[in-house]
């Protein structure tokens, strides 16, 4: 089933919606909460949060990519069981390395200011990702969004990973570059 035949289950409040996702959409919704978290129980916690979530907030919402919005709400779980320390006792995954990599483009959390700051940021780092070339773009994205390790993004690109690190820091430093420009920073 494609995705706005889920989502039209979602507003028919049709409990087969969730089915549908899981089985579309849990591998890798459980691998982006496991990148985050570094623990698979974790991981299937978060998936089912965003489920919750999904079922909770559609409708109203009406998502444009149901993957992307189903990733977000499992990330999003996620870094909420590493602020609260859970994942950082087993471990944790590429979330801490992946945060110290943006700290140099993206201001600090503190210092953004109020939500409409906020989200500001975001509206301009989504409006920076398109001037990204394709490649460019799933590398920055797989790395800073769904906190995939540097290695297993090479493996998926064909690419060393030294390649993939080259690729990070050029696309940050452009960030960087296009948030000041942006007075943003």
């Amino acid at each position: 089933m494609d995705d706005a035949g889920i989502i039209e289950l979602f507003f028919a409040r049709d409990e087969g919606a969730v089915s549908r996702c899981r089985e579309k959409y849990g591998a890798y919704l459980r691998a982006v909460a496991r990148n985050v978290t570094g623990s698979e129980s974790d991981a299937e916690e978060c998936e089912a949060d965003a489920y919750a979530a999904a079922w909770r907030r559609i409708p109203p919402e009406r998502p444009c990519s149901l993957r992307a919005w189903l990733a977000k709400a499992a990330r999003y779980a996620a870094l909420g069981i590493l602020e609260r320390g859970a994942a950082r006792k087993r471990g944790g995954g590429e979330a801490e390395a992946v945060l110290d990599e943006l700290a140099e483009c993206v201001p600090a959390p503190g210092s953004v200011g109020d939500r409409l700051d906020a989200e500001e940021l975001a509206m301009a780092v989504d409006a920076f990702l398109r001037t990204l070339g394709e490649r460019e773009r799933r590398i920055f994205v797989q790395r800073c969004f769904e906190c995939e390790s540097t290695a297993a993004i090479a493996r998926r690109c064909s690419v060393s990973e030294q390649a993939v690190r080259s690729a990070l820091h050029r696309t940050r430093l452009k960030l960087r570059a296009y948030l000041e420009k942006e007075e943003l920073l």
